[in-house]
């Protein structure tokens, strides 16, 4: 099975890899079989599979049910659970309903915010529980942020987005999400850290990609800019997702249709 550390030293080899959400077991198996390195079990189930507009209403619950049906499907890759809205307000929370997540089968959780999660992510990864953090576009943050809109595009946002991001790999994530992000801060992070970057909407430079399952197989009603759906060129769902992973690792996608200018 793929590790933390095994994604890690493919950075250090300047090799990319492919990421996915997943929420349920039959596509899991599917995104095993392609040979995709992690898997996330995304909120976003609150927009894809709810139907909701945001990801805010998803409970610890639901992530959880999501986690277990995913991981009896998942036999190679890298299993992260999103921490839902509010399951991680204060170090104590977030200690509860990770343990909760991971009992479910998650290798790691996820967590969004910058600085004020130092704390949490430390006390979380000194009783073993992997994280990953998230920056730029914060979906549970979307009311506070005025939208789904373009992060980092200014100058100081820019730096402080980095900021916080070294100040969370000092805590101890140990990947990034970034989202919605200029194509040069994508890369000016992946630069700048040691860990993992992961980009979404971040541009070709970080160190791999992730896409909602729905997005990539044009299933979602609303197309997102920074997405390509793979399934019109491909015979199969199967091959749509190999065909994702082969051209993230070769640098095919994202193209520059699916990135942001400064």
């Amino acid at each position: 099975m793929t590790t933390i550390d095994d994604l890690t030293a493919m950075k250090g080899r300047s090799e990319k890899f492919a990421s996915i959400t997943a929420y349920d077991f039959s596509f899991a198996k599917l995104i095993d079989s392609a040979g995709i390195e992690m898997v996330l079990i995304g909120d976003s189930l609150g927009n894809v599979i709810q139907g909701r507009n945001t990801t805010i209403p998803v409970s610890v619950d639901e992530m959880a049910y999501h986690t277990e049906a995913v991981r009896r499907g998942i036999d190679r890759s890298l299993v992260v659970s999103d921490m839902p809205f509010m399951s991680y307000a204060t170090p104590t929370d977030a200690l509860h309903n990770a343990a909760i997540l991971m009992q479910a089968g998650a290798q790691m959780v996820k967590l969004e915010g910058g600085e004020w999660l130092g704390d949490t992510i430390y006390q979380l990864t000194e009783r073993g529980i992997p994280v990953c953090a998230h920056l730029g576009l914060t979906p549970q943050s979307v009311h506070k942020i005025g939208g789904f809109k373009v992060q980092g595009r200014e100058k100081k946002a820019a730096e402080q987005i980095v900021a916080d991001a070294l100040l969370l790999q000092e805590a101890g994530a140990q990947l990034l999400v970034i989202e919605c992000v200029p194509s040069s801060l994508g890369k000016l992070l992946a630069q700048a850290l040691n860990i993992p970057v992961i980009g979404i909407g971040a541009g070709p430079d970080t160190d791999a990609q992730i896409l909602v399952l729905y997005d990539m197989l044009g299933i979602s009603p609303a197309f997102p800019r920074f997405s390509k759906n793979f399934l019109p060129d491909s015979d199969s769902v199967l091959m749509a997702l190999q065909q994702y992973a082969e051209q993230v690792r070769g640098g095919a996608f994202p193209a520059a249709e699916h990135c942001f200018s400064e």
